[in-house]
Formats: structure tokens, sequence, C-alpha cells
């Protein structure tokens, strides 16, 4: 860990609930929605070779070596990486490195890199970005899971019910201005967790992307594939799951 930004910002301080709940939870976002949507969009075979970057106890990094890829998988916690280790067969390789420092892997090595919910989780995304660009060959694929940017941000965004016309709407406070936020990983707990996440715009991704020469290909939106439980809100819960996407992402292509 480079610094207090970085180790701020880290899951290690969960490390063992993170990987519980992972674990645990059959019917999670990570096992109904985003692990499909990575595994068609990467679509990992065994001449493939992936970095897992911010891959945390290597839920997904195990999924990409389960298809034949050979995996890399980095994270700032060494507290994860060591869960990582333990969970995961000998063919998978990781390391403890912060995304903007990926001086042990080599300039033009992999075919993707994929970072699930991690980026905002990250201060310095441009060097993130810059370091990506150089461990991927040309015309590999970045592709990026986070929180929808438009739709949940940290302390600015939240659910309302409007009784009169019975409709859910999502309330936002704040879009445009990029935020640093604290957020307690165990709320109601004695023992306290923080860590940092930052929202920023989509345009903020875009250009930045755009000027560590990458081409965007692809930009899709995942929706939760919850249910409400019985009630008279449940239909109109339903209904806005469909209509406001939980998640946000982007595949983009290097260039050099």
């Amino acid at each position: 860990m480079k610094n207090e930004n970085n180790k701020d910002t880290s899951w290690g301080g969960v490390s063992d609930w993170y990987s519980n709940y992972l674990d645990s939870d059959n019917d999670s976002y990570h096992a109904k929605v985003i692990l499909p949507g990575m595994l068609r969009l990467i679509e990992p075979k065994e001449d493939m070779t992936i970095l897992d970057l911010a891959c945390g106890e290597g839920y997904f990094s195990r999924a990409y070596q389960g298809a034949g890829s050979k995996v890399f998988g980095v994270d700032i916690s060494s507290e994860l990486i060591a869960l990582a280790k333990k969970k995961s067969n000998a063919k998978i390789s990781f390391s403890v490195s912060p995304s903007d420092d990926l001086g042990s892997l080599p300039d033009s090595h992999f075919d993707v890199v994929s970072i699930v919910l991690a980026l905002q989780n990250i201060n310095k995304i441009k060097e993130t970005f810059d370091e990506v660009s150089r461990v991927l060959k040309n015309g590999g694929k970045f592709v990026m899971v986070i929180n929808h940017p438009c739709f949940r941000i940290p302390k600015a965004s939240s659910w309302g019910f409007d009784v009169k016309d019975e409709k859910q709407y999502r309330r936002i406070d704040s879009y445009a201005s990029e935020k640093k936020v604290e957020i307690d990983m165990n709320p109601g707990s004695k023992e306290k967790n923080v860590t940092i996440s930052f929202h920023r715009s989509l345009q903020f991704y875009t250009k930045l992307l755009s000027n560590s020469g990458f081409v965007i290909t692809k930009l899709e939106e995942w929706i939760s594939h919850k249910k409400s439980e019985k009630g008279k809100r449940q239909v109109e819960e339903d209904r806005m799951r469909k209509e406001i996407p939980m998640f946000m992402t982007i595949v983009a292509e290097i260039r050099k």
C-alpha cells in the first residue's frame, strides 16, 4: 500500500465479511447479475490471459480460470489476497498491489483486464487507466462494472414513493459534481470500518478513457434481479427495478 489514500479505500478491514457474503448468498448481485454478464462479455477461453484488477478474494478470478484462461489477480488488500490464495487453486497468480502502480506486470501482456465494483473506491483513477493501457495488448479489452453513476450516488440518491400517484421514483440530489464520501461498512455495529467511495459522472469516465488511449466499444446497463415481498407496493417496486439500472458496464479497447 503506497499511501493513506489507497489504504483508506481498501476493503481489507471487512475481508472476512465480504468473503462469507460471496460464499453464502447464492442470490447475490455478484452471482445472478454481474458474473453471468462478465462471462458473456469476456468469453474466457484457454488461449486468453486475463488480469482481474482489484480482484478481492478472487471470486471472478476463479470463474475466469475455470474456463481455462490464464488469470492474474491483483488487489491492494493483503487480507483479501490471502483469502484469494486460500480459496483458489495454484494456477491463478495473486499479488498485492495498488491499481495505479502495476510495475510487476509486463507491458502489452493481457488480452483482457476486468475490474468489478472497484473503480468507485479508487482515488488515482487516471493513473489506474494508464496502467491498464500499458499492460493490455493492442486491441485488448478493458471491462469495468460500476454502480450506475447516474442513479446510485453515495449519500445523494435514494428511493421515494409518491403516495398520491402510487409511483416509486429515484431521487437524485447531485450528479455532475465529483464527490468523495466516507462509507461505514458496518452500519449499526460498534466496530467501525470506514472506506472511501468516489462519485464521478459518466462524462468523467469517457473522457479519461479516451485520454488513456481507449475506445469505448460497448456500454450496458444491468438491472436488479431481486423481487419485492408481497404487499401493496410490490408491483410498482418490481416495475421500477426494471426501469432504473443498478450497474453500468463499459467495454473499452486499447488502440496503441
